[in-house]
C-alpha cells in the first residue's frame, strides 16, 4: 500500500481529479497549502506598493492506494496536472504499513 501526495497548482486540482477518478481511484484528501520550490514567489503590486509573495498557494492531494495502482496513479496526476509551466508541482510517495477502516473494522488493501 502506498500513500501519493501531490503538490499541485490549485487550478488543475479538477482536472487531476477526473484523471484520478477515471482510472477507478475514488478516495483522496485535498488540504490547501503555500509553499515555494524553485519558483521562490514572485512580486505583486498592491496600492500602488511593491511587495514580495515568498509562498505561493497550491493544493496537497494525498491518495492511499494499493501498491499495484501505483505507475498509473503517478501518470494520471502528472499528466493532468502538467503545464509545462515552473511551479507544476512534486509526486511523492510513501509506504503505508496498515491501515484500518474504522466503521468496518476492514484492514489494509480493503480499508482503502
Amino acid at each position: 500500500m502506498k500513500i501519493v501526495m501531490a503538490i499541485i497548482k490549485p487550478f488543475k486540482l479538477e482536472e487531476v481529479r477526473d484523471a484520478l477518478t477515471a482510472i477507478g481511484v475514488h478516495g483522496l484528501t485535498v488540504t490547501e497549502v503555500r509553499g515555494y520550490g524553485r519558483q521562490k514567489g514572485h512580486t505583486e503590486m498592491y496600492r500602488g506598493a511593491e511587495y514580495a509573495v515568498s509562498f505561493l498557494p497550491k493544493i496537497k492531494i494525498e491518495v492511499a492506494i494499493a501498491s499495484d495502482q501505483l505507475d498509473h496513479t503517478i501518470d494520471a496526476i502528472a499528466s493532468a496536472a502538467k503545464t509545462g509551466q515552473i511551479g507544476d508541482g512534486k509526486i511523492f510517495v510513501v509506504n503505508i504499513n496498515h491501515a484500518v477502516r474504522i466503521r468496518t473494522g476492514e484492514v489494509d488493501v480493503t480499508a482503502l
